[in-house]
């Protein structure tokens, strides 16, 4: 098992994108910079600041 299969992946649907990090579940203590993720055309994304994992459930949304 290699270190980014321990982060965190948070799953989006089609209406919750764009997809951002840090997201607003996060605590403050633990806020970077936001960074908007592409998971629309390969439906997975990896923040490049803390390595939280966005999957979107389903098909992406016409026009994305």
């Amino acid at each position: 098992m290699s270190a980014t299969d321990q982060l965190p992946v948070v799953e989006l649907e089609a209406d919750q994108l764009p997809a951002y990090c840090p997201n607003p579940s996060m605590p403050v203590w633990c806020h970077h910079p936001r960074v908007y993720l592409d998971v629309a055309s390969s439906g997975f994304a990896r923040c490049p600041y803390c390595g939280t994992g966005y999957r979107l459930k389903g098909a992406a949304p016409a026009g994305h």
